[in-house]
């Protein structure tokens, strides 16, 4: 259970960094990214592997390339659903989920160590 909230703690820390980073990535406040955070997890969860496996094809044609576009997509989807966090442009939509996955690595790394002390 406190793996979880260290994940999603992490993922909101990631979010409010791509907000200052990535241009068109805007974040209202810490309470909307940590709803943004846990949306982000049941979008990955239950709508990602569909999208993944119907853009399959193209993925493979794009040499993996597509799978870009495709976690964009699921970012931006959680946008919509959470007020206070918008996405904005195709450069946002590529940038974003790039940068928030090194960043929430970096967290949950250090996070993980900080909890095995």
């Amino acid at each position: 259970m406190v793996g979880y909230l260290f994940t999603i703690l992490a993922t909101a820390l990631g979010l409010l960094v791509v907000d200052m980073v990535v241009p068109g990535v805007d974040i209202a406040n810490f309470p909307a990214a940590i709803i943004a955070a846990i949306v982000i997890g049941f979008v990955n969860a239950f709508i990602g592997p569909i999208i993944k496996l119907l853009s399959l094809p193209f993925t493979f044609i794009t040499l993996g390339l597509f799978s870009f576009v495709v976690n964009g997509i699921l970012l931006w989807l959680a946008s919509v659903i959470v007020p206070g966090f918008t996405m904005n442009g195709i450069v946002a939509l590529i940038l974003a989920p790039i940068v928030l996955s090194f960043v929430s690595t970096f967290f949950n790394k250090y996070f993980a160590e900080r909890g095995t002390n």
